[in-house]
């Protein structure tokens, strides 16, 4: 049986420390992906790639996009992307944004090419939180992206992680234990959450 190559591709929160990582996944959702696919079908043989890179937005994507994704050629590509689009309007507001409209457009763009240069399933996640407060500021301005990755993935007919729709849920039980380091960055339990919305919804689909 040929491997099945998996590629995770995103900002800071898909990256998790993967350059300082001998497996180079990181210490991440991705590992806990990969950890979970390799125990529960061990008759398959899986080649997992994180591509993530801290501080990426998806014009970033755009530039390694060649490299990181269409060379090499995966099976199931795992795109999140989205957090620093609206993290760069509220920290660094006089730098060039990127909005939801131009967001959707260019991701869009590298969709089509994942299409028709690839053979790749495609899962879509869709951007979790900024602030661990559902009616945060930046939970505000972050709907317009979750809405262009549902959009999307309806479009190329992608798999759709719902993990803006865990978190929000998870928040909105008030537990007390947190998800994130600085409202943004997962810790522990955060990781857990992204891995298993994405094994719940994409796993069986992807084998």
């Amino acid at each position: 049986m040929s491997a099945k190559r998996v590629v995770f591709i995103g900002d800071s929160i898909t990256d998790a420390g993967r350059r300082t990582d001998p497996e180079e996944l990181g210490n991440g959702y991705v590992q806990l992906v990969r950890d979970c696919l390799v125990t529960s079908y061990p008759d398959q043989d899986w080649e997992i790639f994180n591509r993530g890179v801290g501080g990426d937005r998806i014009v970033d994507l755009q530039e390694r996009w060649q490299d990181d994704v269409i060379d090499l050629k995966p099976d199931v590509l795992s795109v999140s992307i989205g957090i620093n689009e609206v993290w760069r309007q509220i920290d660094e507001p006089n730098m060039e944004q990127v909005y939801a409209a131009d967001y959707e457009r260019i991701y869009e763009e590298l969709l089509l090419r994942v299409k028709e240069e690839t053979d790749a399933k495609i899962v879509l996640m869709e951007p979790t939180v900024i602030e661990e407060d559902p009616f945060a500021g930046g939970n505000e301005k972050l709907k317009g992206y979750v809405e262009a990755v549902q959009r999307l993935a309806e479009k190329f007919d992608a798999i759709l992680v719902p993990t803006h729709e865990a978190f929000l849920q998870y928040l909105n039980a008030n537990n007390h234990e947190k998800l994130t380091t600085d409202g943004v960055h997962m810790n522990r339990l955060g990781n857990m959450l992204m891995a298993s919305t994405w094994l719940k919804t994409a796993r069986e689909k992807i084998v």
